[in-house]
């Protein structure tokens, strides 16, 4: 019965090793709703879209396979070659196959470190290509969608769909994959070499296969729940930090920062709790495997040391020194891949897990697509109408309710009224920034929904109140990286609209840096900016929401003679707060809750005294209070 005291041992190891992982089991499926997060993929799913990438690029990774089986050589040989030293210096031998055996071992291993070495540039190159196009593609997509759909995603959220998420993948392609090939390779290579050399021993070994594989089920199920909560951790820190580092003016201005400092510590906490249930799902399964690991070699060096003091021999199978050897190199060799595996696997569903981010993005349809027929517009009069528009971006809570009105090609017309009442709603509609449920929007007669959105809106041109600038320079934020234009077409812009009164004064003149959202520049400057990159893009219809305010009275000045020019040009559309800016409008429309309350001339609305009489004739006595 002693002689079978080990073998006992290493049951009990299996059988504590077995209690331990049913243990960590049950404490994760108690903890599933920490975890929060279903599947929303199948793994088929994502491995096929994944490789709808890696397609373009199947003969690289052929190459590499290819390279790969030559580098798994030594994995294969090496503990035969050993073994065979082993038995060569028990015997009587000759140097000369004693240099062979060495030159052999020394040849294989050259041969698999440079295999090695081609196999991992081949994958860097590859897997980059990879990452560029998926990044290329997510972004393109991400510029597809609508303004509606962009206002209910955080820009910190796609800026970590774009970056962190895309590098997961990187991982997979550039490592992963072919590692995982390669790690199934050696271990078939080594089952295949161990069945050769000895199948009794072979079957030992695969005693301890059923155990890998119960807990590799298992690990599976929860390591991709743990990576999902870190990947939604991650992105909620990312959106926090995007959120708070733009408007930290006003976080400082308000006092709040130890209050800010509170919540960023709350989302970083929830972060690290997310990576510590990561964490621990990977670490009961690895020593899991490295025990099995111990267990496998205990039972080798009891059998094996057993059966060669014995003179073991059953079936043709007899066990001496060498074997013996070659068995712990190939047991070695058998289980370090399974715990490679166990870490590529617990990267592979760090990739798989971003991949579901990613995949969300891009399962995200455009709100706004092209009709199949729509049309290619060259060029447009400036004609705009309205029929009977109903428009809302809650379902039921009207904005525009019923809205008519015609715009004559080369036509100033300007909308006013209090906030809400659906001005700056009308001028997003034309461009067909939103879809309207109701009646229909025309452009020279033809609805817009018939014209193609990229034609559309290259015909209009729009300055907005919160101007954006782009780092860069003057010059690149005036032509917007279109290098046709030249530098005089991009002076005589700025001087048609005063901003060279003063660019001229600035150091560098067009070449003057531009800091993040141009942030070195004053407000009116940078209205004055927008107004020449929209002139030099020579527009048919010019948008104007709210170009005028907060602005000094000199700038305003200078912006006011630029709209008198720029009102010659084509059909121009005005939302202004201040009437005394659209005095010479074409026709005033004063909205009111979404419907047409007056329209006409300023002195025609004047003459009617009604709700624009009142309005002008506030804002007339508070300026003169305001000047006196």
């Amino acid at each position: 019965m002693r002689e079978y005291y080990p073998l006992l041992v290493v049951g009990a190891m299996i059988g504590v090793m077995s209690v331990i992982f049913i243990v960590a089991y049950a404490m994760l499926k108690n903890k599933k709703e920490a975890i929060g997060f279903d599947r929303n993929m199948k793994d088929g799913e994502i491995v096929r879209r994944l490789l709808q990438y890696a397609k373009p690029h199947w003969k690289s990774f052929v190459f590499v396979i290819l390279v790969m089986l030559f580098s798994i050589a030594y994995d294969i040989v090496s503990p035969l070659i050993m073994g065979n030293l082993i038995e060569l210096v028990k015997s009587d031998f000759e140097l000369s196959t004693l240099f062979g055996l060495v030159a052999s071992y020394a040849g294989i291993l050259i041969v698999s470190v440079v295999c090695t070495y081609i196999q991992s540039i081949v994958l860097q190159k590859t897997g980059q290509k990879i990452l560029s196009a998926i990044r290329e593609d997510l972004f393109i997509h991400i510029e597809s969608l609508s303004h509606d759909q962009l206002n209910q995603i955080p820009v910190g959220k796609l800026v970590t769909r774009v970056t962190n998420d895309t590098n997961a993948i990187s991982m997979m392609f550039t490592n992963i994959i072919v590692n995982l090939l390669k790690n199934v390779f050696i271990i078939l290579g080594v089952l295949v070499a161990m069945l050769c050399v000895n199948y009794l021993l072979t079957l030992m070994v695969l005693c301890f296969v059923p155990f890998i594989v119960l807990f590799t089920v298992i690990f599976r199920k929860f390591s991709r729940k743990a990576y999902r909560k870190v990947k939604d951790g991650t992105t909620d820190i990312n959106t926090f930090l995007s959120e708070n580092l733009s408007g930290i003016k006003i976080t400082q201005i308000f006092n709040r920062e130890t209050r800010k400092m509170e919540e960023f510590e709350k989302k970083s906490n929830e972060l690290g709790s997310a990576k510590r249930k990561q964490i621990f799902v990977f670490g009961v399964f690895r020593p899991m495997v490295y025990m099995l690991y111990i267990s496998s070699v205990l039972c080798l060096f009891y059998l094996g040391g057993k059966g060669y003091i014995d003179g073991f021999s059953f079936l043709g199978q007899t066990i001496n020194a060498g074997i013996v050897v070659t068995f712990y190199s190939y047991i070695t060799k058998f289980f370090n891949p399974i715990q490679n595996l166990a870490e590529q696997f617990n990267w592979l569903q760090s990739a798989f897990a971003s991949a579901e981010k990613i995949f969300t993005v891009f399962d995200m349809d455009p709100a706004l697509k092209d009709d199949p027929e729509a049309i290619e517009l060259t060029e447009i009069r400036g004609e705009i109408e309205f029929r009977d528009v109903w428009f809302s971006y809650i379902p039921d809570e009207w904005v525009l309710k019923g809205v008519s009105f015609k715009v004559e090609p080369k036509q100033t017309v300007a909308f006013v009224g209090s906030t809400g009442s659906g001005k700056s709603t009308i001028l997003s509609l034309i461009c067909r920034n939103y879809d309207i449920q109701k009646g229909q929007i025309l452009v020279d007669g033809i609805d817009i929904r018939k014209i193609k959105i990229s034609s559309l809106r290259r015909h209009f041109g729009q300055m907005l109140q919160d101007v954006f600038l782009f780092s860069g320079t003057i010059r690149s934020n005036i032509i917007l990286r279109e290098d046709s234009f030249t530098d005089e077409e991009v002076l005589e812009a700025c001087r048609y609209v005063n901003a060279d009164s003063f660019i001229g004064k600035l150091e560098q003149g067009l070449d003057e840096p531009v800091r993040e959202r141009g942030n070195n520049f004053s407000a009116g400057q940078r209205q004055l900016l927008s107004f020449a990159r929209t002139i030099i893009h020579k527009p048919a219809v010019m948008i104007l929401d709210e170009a005028t305010a907060n602005i000094d009275t000199e700038t305003e000045i200078l912006i006011q003679n630029s709209l008198e020019k720029m009102m010659s040009i084509g059909t121009m559309l005005i939302v202004a707060h201040r009437l005394s800016t659209i005095q010479k409008a074409d026709n005033i429309i004063l909205l009111s809750q979404g419907q047409i309350m007056e329209q006409g001339t300023h002195q025609e609305l004047l003459h009617q005294k009604g709700r624009y009489y009142q309005l002008y004739t506030l804002q007339s006595h508070k300026e003169a209070l305001k000047n006196s």
